[in-house]
């Protein structure tokens, strides 16, 4: 099988009759429609049906990335119309149902997306203005369709194009072809130990997502290979959480380091050990909680550590003993794993002192399983590849038993409840707001959310009324998690030598001004809108 479409049709030949996607009930209501389970063999004729109307649609010629943009949420209509424009060879970008104005447009714009498929009307109007290209809404497509599929597709195809934040003020179009999705639900398959999966029996409940690599390639490839059912759910709720576990006998969930959190926040119910959840698989937890959860609930978090651009090539899990729980601890490196920890200077650290890590794969291709590049900037793929290993930008230590422990992102990207913000990114916009002179951008710790937006801002009206008119503009053009938590207004900003922001100095001067109250406290405002 040399794509994504063709693995799921092999699959529906042998797992025809089990379920492929549910949707539970606090999910379907939230979105306004009926709760659901749908099989492998009714899924594919809904993908059969859609890849007709597609061929009717697009003007596909041999050699040539054709994209279409997604903007279908955690429903499951986004499974059949991301395999039904794999099955034809056409990467899909999933869209963000945050993002707003100036994001949709840029995204839009750099992909060249040729079609934006959305939910209905009222999503189509709300691009009307945005896209360049036609919208389109899934209303429009049959859903029944007993035609057979054959699918097309190469292993180096682009599947799909997601998008990252990092330091450059705009985020980056990660390529990701038909191997890496593949490699990634193989990895994920033969994982083993406590995260032993159990073929066509497993059902998987992520609130994390379909925008992201996690939910998008490892949690729906690995239900894909092995027959399983994945159950996405809209966000994650922690008063419904368990119910949703319940209502589809969940056997794996995946979480965030703030997912344990707020359920740990929760009244001790009988409810907390009446599941069949064997692991939880995430990343971000360490100290007492990690403990306290697993006493609690009864069940495994397994620490992992993967990257979008590194797919799950180089994945390092902590599914085996020693775990080391409560200590950041995300497993030994695999023997395919060829890595390096490496000072700012390059140069190998000590053992158990922290470096950045460097990887690659041991293999005469080294490259194998990793995304493809980033669209239209050969210059930031040739600077992630430096020397031949990719630089992740995440610092850790290996422990004299040689496991692998979390320490902190050396890049400049802001963190909060699992989204990768960059702080540049909001500069951006902060500086669109008339009055304001200069602006910094930084992460200060949230106890709930991991990090949270924090704005130094240089301006002559430093009232209460201005901090929140600038939060304001960042809800109308930017996703409301990426608007500035905390604002503090400024005298100047710390800058270097050649006037640009000292980050680490900024960083600090935000926890003193946080520490010290001489901010104005926004959390309140960071709400969905629409």
């Amino acid at each position: 099988m040399n794509s994504v479409a063709q693995a799921f049709v092999e699959t529906s030949r042998k797992y025809g009759s089990r379920p492929f996607v549910q949707l539970v009930s606090d999910t379907a209501s939230r979105y306004g429609v009926e709760a659901t389970s749908v099989s492998y063999a009714d899924a594919l004729s809904t993908i059969s049906g859609a890849v007709q109307q597609y061929q009717d649609r697009l003007d596909l010629k041999p050699g040539v990335v054709t994209r279409v943009a997604v903007g279908l949420d955690n429903r499951p209509e986004f499974f059949y119309h991301w395999l039904a424009l794999n099955a034809l060879g056409v990467s899909v970008v999933p869209l963000n149902p945050q993002w707003q104005s100036a994001e949709l447009e840029y995204v839009l714009r750099h992909s060249e997306a040729a079609l934006v498929v959305v939910l209905g009307p009222k999503e189509q109007a709300a691009l009307a203005n945005v896209a360049t290209c036609p919208v389109v809404s899934v209303t429009e497509f049959e859903t029944n369709n007993r035609a057979s599929l054959d699918p097309v597709g190469e292993m180096g195809t682009e599947c799909a194009l997601l998008y990252t934040s990092g330091t450059t003020g705009k985020p980056k179009g990660c390529m990701l072809s038909n191997e890496y999705f593949l490699s990634t639900g193989e990895w994920y398959q033969n994982v083993g130990g406590y995260c032993e999966l159990q073929p066509g029996e497993d059902r998987l409940i992520s609130p994390l997502p379909m925008y992201h690599m996690n939910a998008m390639a490892t949690s729906t490839m690995a239900m894909i290979l092995t027959g399983s059912c994945i159950v996405p759910v809209d966000r994650f709720h922690p008063t419904t959480w368990w119910d949703s576990v319940a209502e589809c006998d969940a056997t794996i969930m995946h979480y965030l380091g703030v997912m344990p959190a707020m359920l740990m926040g929760l009244d001790e119910s009988p409810r907390d050990q009446r599941h069949q959840v064997r692991f939880g698989f995430g990343a971000g937890l360490s100290g007492e909680l990690h403990t306290a959860f697993e006493s609690r609930f009864n069940m495994r978090l397994i620490e992992a550590w993967a990257m979008t651009e590194t797919g799950c090539t180089v994945a390092v899990i902590a599914s085996e003993e020693p775990r080391k729980v409560g200590t950041a601890c995300f497993g030994r490196p695999p023997d395919h794993l060829d890595y390096r920890l490496v000072d700012d200077a390059g140069r190998d650290v000590a053992q158990g002192s922290p470096g950045e890590l460097l990887v690659r794969r041991a293999s005469p291709s080294p490259r194998y399983g990793f995304f493809s590049g980033y669209l239209k900037d050969a210059r930031a793929t040739q600077a992630a590849w430096e020397g031949g290993y990719f630089h992740t930008g995440d610092l850790v230590y290996v422990d004299d038993d040689g496991l692998m422990h979390f320490v902190d992102r050396k890049k400049n990207v802001i963190r909060r409840s699992g989204e990768n913000i960059s702080a540049v990114e909001v500069e951006e916009v902060i500086m669109e707001v008339g009055g304001v002179q200069a602006v910094g951008v930084t992460s200060i710790a949230d106890e709930i959310r991991g990090e949270e937006v924090f704005a130094c801002v240089v301006a002559a009206d430093v009232g209460d009324c201005f901090a929140k008119a600038i939060t304001d503009h960042c809800l109308d053009r930017l996703a409301y998690y990426k608007a500035p938590g905390y604002i503090a207004f400024v005298d100047r900003l710390p800058l270097t030598a050649t006037e640009k922001v000292q980050r680490s100095e900024l960083k600090a001067l935000a926890s003193e001004l946080a520490a010290g109250r001489q901010c104005v406290d926004l959390r309140g405002m960071k709400k969905r809108r629409g």
